[in-house]
């Protein structure tokens, strides 16, 4: 086999892996292309699409909110495949390699095309594409890892998430300003040459990465042991609550971007863009990672143990609380008021503590508590949880649209709807999370 040249298991060694630069890097370049492309798609569908003679094509914002959601939990949805492509057959680097061409192609038929075909065309490829590589990249990262340097996992993970929001800020200020200025060709197709770096920067790290080889029948016996499906049972209960907490995260890319646009977004004289204000949350966490690592945590550890199912159920109540605070904003809006960005800077500040919590807690948890062979698959169930979230926001903005266009959940209802949601799946999952006994498998064990 080709990766037989390649090291197959993490050396013994307490330092950093070779091949950290790379896989950062490739992250940051490909967050940098997705949600940049992902940050303007509420927009354009509601104000660029066109029909094949050119003509404005746009569509209402229910049906954009539901095309958006849709996508993302597609998105969420091919993890699954591209994790038995990878855990299988092709082992993780050939299948991210593999796909990041896929995801290029989504690119360039979004900036080529800006009819609904290439829409759906590009979406379609950039959901198999970004989706693919996704379990294979975060697992990939953990495989260069063993039980030498084992207790270095969790830092890196939250550097590495590090990296996906710095790309996402830079993209989240820049890719608006392209489409306002350039048009739509340019705005798909800057985070499309994003999407090519990223691939050649992956492909450079060949030589540096531990490439753990594709499991094959192994990987069968492995899942469908004993040991195997009892790992992925004890964590679906937890998966099934946290799916409410990507319902709501995710609507900080569509339902919170509409709502900027009837807000005062001068800021320091200066108006921003209704889908810049997506910028603030990668800003945050650039901001809040470090002092959650050393200040926040350490201090809670003084107090009580906070293990990752206490963190994780501490951002579910702040996710709740991080929607009451838009519900005022858009009761101002609906009594004929323009209130401030403001509003939304201090609700962003809640949801990224939350995101902080729950999002890099689950990426660094799932990871641990999946069987060696099975860290892909594993990484790919988790990833079902935000397709879930997606499909739950999805439906939600379906059934509640009336035949007139007008909304059953109006105005700030919509928002305390989904915070009563949140706040009872946390709840839920503070019980179900007491009785959890999971396991650690680390590479090379």
């Amino acid at each position: 086999m080709a990766e037989s040249k390649y090291l197959t298991s993490p050396p013994d060694t307490k330092n950093l892996p070779r091949g950290l630069p790379y896989i950062i890097g490739n992250e940051f370049a490909e967050r940098f292309s997705f949600y940049g492309m992902r940050g303007i798609l509420v927009i354009f569908m509601t104000k660029y699409l066109v029909d094949g003679q050119g003509e404005l094509a746009t569509m209402q914002e229910s049906d954009a909110l539901v095309s958006f959601h849709n996508f993302v939990a597609a998105v969420y949805l091919t993890p699954v495949l591209g994790a038995l492509l990878s855990d299988i057959f092709l082992g993780k680097y050939r299948t991210i390699i593999l796909l990041s061409v896929v995801y290029c192609l989504g690119h360039l038929a979004l900036a080529a095309d800006e009819t609904k075909v290439g829409l759906l065309v590009g979406l379609t490829l950039i959901a198999f594409g970004a989706g693919g590589i996704k379990p294979c990249v975060s697992a990939h990262l953990g495989d260069q890892f063993g039980k030498s340097n084992q207790d270095r996992i969790s830092r890196v993970f939250g550097w590495f998430y590090f990296s996906i929001n710095l790309g996402a800020f830079l993209s989240s200020l820049a890719t608006p300003l392209v489409l306002e200025h350039f048009g739509p060709s340019w705005a798909f197709g800057v985070p499309g040459i994003l999407m090519f770096l990223a691939t050649i920067v992956f492909w450079l790290g060949r030589n540096t990465f531990v490439h753990v080889p594709a499991g094959g029948m192994a990987f069968v016996k492995e899942t469908f042991s004993s040991e195997g499906l009892r790992a992925v049972g004890r964590l679906i209960p937890l998966y099934l609550f946290v799916t409410i907490f990507w319902s709501l995260f995710d609507q900080s890319s569509s339902k919170w971007v509409l709502q900027a646009d009837k807000m005062d977004r001068v800021v320091f004289g200066v108006e921003l863009l209704p889908s810049q204000i997506q910028a603030i949350n990668p800003i945050l966490i650039l901001i809040l990672i470090p002092v959650f690592s050393y200040v926040i945590y350490p201090t809670i550890n003084r107090v009580f143990r906070l293990n990752e199912i206490r963190k994780i159920a501490i951002g579910m109540f702040l996710a709740a609380l991080s929607f009451v605070i838009p519900a005022f904003a858009e009761s101002a809006i609906q009594a004929g008021e323009t209130p401030h960005i403001s509003w939304q800077v201090f609700a962003y500040v809640v949801l990224t503590a939350a995101e902080v919590m729950v999002a890099i807690t689950f990426l660094e948890f799932s990871y641990t508590q999946a069987p060696r062979k099975m860290k892909s698959v594993v990484m790919a169930v988790f990833f079902l949880s935000i397709t879930a979230g997606n499909s739950f926001t999805s439906l939600v903005n379906y059934f509640i649209k009336n035949g007139d266009g007008t909304v059953k959940l109006a105005g700030e209802n919509y928002y305390f709807f989904f915070a009563a949601v949140m706040l009872s799946a946390a709840v839920l999952f503070s019980v179900v999370g007491k009785f959890y006994r999971g396991k650690t498998y680390i590479q090379g064990d």
